[in-house]
C-alpha cells in the first residue's frame, strides 16, 4: 500500500516531502493538501504523468487538469500574457481559491490534454503545497477523488478512492475550506475586441468579490443556480 505521511509529525513530514519530490521526479502521482480540497499532483511537463493523473481519476483528455504555481513569476512563465485585470485578480485573491484560465505560452513543451491552447493556473494558500511547488516547479493538480465522487477534504478519503495509483499521500489534516476553487476564464482579455471574464465554476471566491475587482469586465450574474459538483481543486 502506498505510504501516508502525517505532516504534523516533523519526522514524517521530512520523509513525506522527500518521497513526494522523488515521486514527482519519477513521473508518479502525489496527493497533497491545499487550502481548498486535497489535490492529486503530477509533473506538469511529463505527459505520461499527466495521463496517469487523468486515468487515476477516471477522466479523459477532454478534462485537462489545472496547474498549481508557487507565485506570479511561475505563472508568467506558463502563460502568453498577464492582462492588467488578471494582475488585479492575482493581487486580490492569490494565494487562494481562484483558478484563472489564460492562453498558454506557445513555446512550452507539455501536454495537459485538450486545452485548446489555454492553461488554468492557481497559487494555493497552503505552506506545504507552496514548499513542494518551489522544489518541483509547476504541478498539474486535480481534486483527489474519482470523477463523480465528492472532492476529498482529508488524505484518508483520497487514499480510499485512489489507492495505489498514487505513490505518496501527504496528510495535513482536514482541508481549511473544503470548497473547491472558483474558476474564471480570462482568455478574452488577451487580443480580443470584447474583453470579458466568465465564471466557469463558482467556488471559494464568490461573484460579488470578483466584481469588486473586475467591475463590468465580469460577465452578468446568471439567473440559474450554480453548479456545485466540486471537481478540481
Amino acid at each position: 500500500m502506498s505510504p501516508l505521511f502525517d505532516c504534523d509529525d516533523p519526522a514524517q513530514l521530512l520523509a513525506g516531502m522527500r518521497q513526494a519530490r522523488q515521486a514527482i521526479s519519477r513521473g508518479e502521482l502525489v496527493v497533497m493538501p491545499t487550502d481548498t480540497v486535497y489535490g492529486v499532483a503530477a509533473d506538469a511537463f511529463n505527459p505520461d504523468a499527466v495521463a496517469g493523473l487523468l486515468a487515476a481519476k477516471g477522466r479523459g483528455r477532454q478534462s485537462p487538469p489545472p496547474v498549481l504555481v508557487a507565485g506570479r513569476a511561475m505563472m508568467q512563465a506558463l502563460v502568453s500574457e498577464v492582462p492588467e485585470p488578471v494582475e488585479r485578480l492575482v493581487d486580490a485573491f492569490w494565494p487562494g481559491g481562484l483558478t484563472i484560465v489564460l492562453p498558454a505560452q506557445p513555446s512550452l513543451s507539455w501536454d495537459l490534454g485538450d486545452t485548446h491552447g489555454t492553461v488554468a493556473v492557481r497559487m494555493p494558500d497552503h505552506h506545504l503545497a507552496l514548499e513542494l511547488l518551489e522544489e518541483t516547479g509547476p504541478l498539474a493538480v486535480s481534486s483527489a477523488n474519482l470523477t463523480g465522487k465528492a472532492a476529498a477534504i482529508a488524505a484518508g478519503d483520497a487514499q480510499a478512492m485512489l489507492g495505489d495509483s498514487v505513490a505518496v499521500y501527504l496528510d495535513a489534516g482536514f482541508s481549511r475550506t473544503g470548497v473547491s476553487s472558483t474558476i474564471v476564464d480570462a482568455t478574452s482579455l488577451v487580443g480580443t475586441a470584447e474583453p470579458i471574464v466568465r465564471v466557469l465554476r463558482e467556488g471559494a471566491i464568490d461573484r460579488e468579490r470578483l466584481r469588486t475587482v473586475l467591475g463590468d469586465l465580469l460577465e452578468p450574474d446568471p439567473t440559474l443556480e450554480p453548479d456545485s459538483t466540486g471537481d478540481d481543486g
